[in-house]
């Protein structure tokens, strides 16, 4: 079966005065039907860039961007409408992603109106449903995002998210702003509702740790470019980038026998404006040599898991 999702050799670069700011650049992966994708990396890395960029809320500099086969890049129009009902983002902030002159039911029920397929009385049914899909109380349908908490904000954004059954979510960080205990429930939430209509997801997140109980495969991403992909156990327990084991490394234990061994990262950012040809990482890298300074492309070094890093490739033959 051919993948839901499929991303190649994507860039989105941005002009500034300096020149251009290479957000996204050169990536590449697929995704499965009924999984998901987390993406992971520090804040400015190109993640957010990347999910919006592959739903179309921001044209591609360059590269391709298939649904079910087909390449969506460029399509406009009609098409364009019909892709976007096929995928839809669940936004990070509850609050400022939500209309707050709109009531609750008005949001939800605001895409199926724009659909144009629906009756009246068939709108507020689909509403209803919606609202009991998500677990939104029926007594809320008439009250304005502010009298609601967080985590019931979020599952309004995803009750709209959903409202015309997509194919594909992007969820960018969509409980890095909740409490941990609002954040299990919406985390929960989000696989239940996978696990009920086989919605796709690329989750975008900073929390290794949520992306490890979400994710089946997961990508981290360094100033625009993808470091290593891989299956997720195969990433918390195989990880071979660099980059990837400082990350890992900041994770907080709690077991007093396996204290915490933080793997330090010195030196300056590389600027994502107009970068220079090599491992971006290099100037922060422990093993750096003078062979980084050249391009460095990501290839498989084992079964399904991709790194692109020449250490890896020399110590993996």
């Amino acid at each position: 079966m051919p993948p839901l999702v499929e991303v190649r050799n994507l860039k989105k670069y941005f002009k500034v005065p300096a020149g251009l700011l290479h957000a996204v650049d050169d990536v590449s992966f697929t995704i499965n039907k009924g999984e998901t994708l987390g993406v992971v990396g520090e804040s400015g890395c190109g993640k957010s860039t990347l999910g919006r960029t592959v739903i179309r809320l921001q044209a591609a500099t360059a590269g391709q961007i298939l649904l079910n086969g087909e390449d969506v890049t460029h399509v406009s129009g009609k098409n364009l409408k019909k892709f976007r009902e096929k995928v839809q983002i669940v936004f990070q902030d509850p609050y400022s992603s939500l209309n707050p002159r709109q009531r609750i039911e008005t949001t939800i029920m605001e895409p199926l109106a724009n659909s144009g397929r629906h009756s009246r009385s068939q709108l507020k049914e689909k509403t209803s449903n919606l609202m009991d899909l998500v677990g939104i109380d029926e007594r809320l349908r008439e009250s304005y995002p502010h009298e609601l908490d967080g985590g019931r904000r979020q599952r309004v954004g995803i009750a709209r998210a959903l409202a015309l059954n997509p194919e594909f979510i992007v969820c960018d960080e969509p409980v890095s702003s909740l409490d941990v205990s609002i954040q299990a429930q919406v985390l929960n939430l989000l696989m239940d509702l996978q696990d009920q209509m086989g919605v796709t997801y690329m989750f975008v997140t900073h929390d290794l740790s949520v992306v490890r109980h979400i994710s089946n495969h997961i990508c981290v991403m360094y100033l625009g470019e993808v470091v290593e992909m891989c299956p997720s156990k195969e990433l918390f327990t195989n990880n071979l980038h660099p980059y990837t084991k400082a990350l890992l490394s900041a994770i907080p234990s709690v077991d007093i026998f396996k204290p915490m061994q933080r793997v330090p990262l010195m030196g300056e950012i590389t600027s994502p404006i107009n970068p220079k040809p090599g491992c971006r990482f290099a100037a922060r890298c422990l093993y750096a040599k003078e062979v980084c300074s050249q391009p460095q492309k990501i290839e498989e070094v084992s079964p399904k898991h991709y790194v692109a890093c020449c250490r890896v490739r020399e110590i993996n033959g």
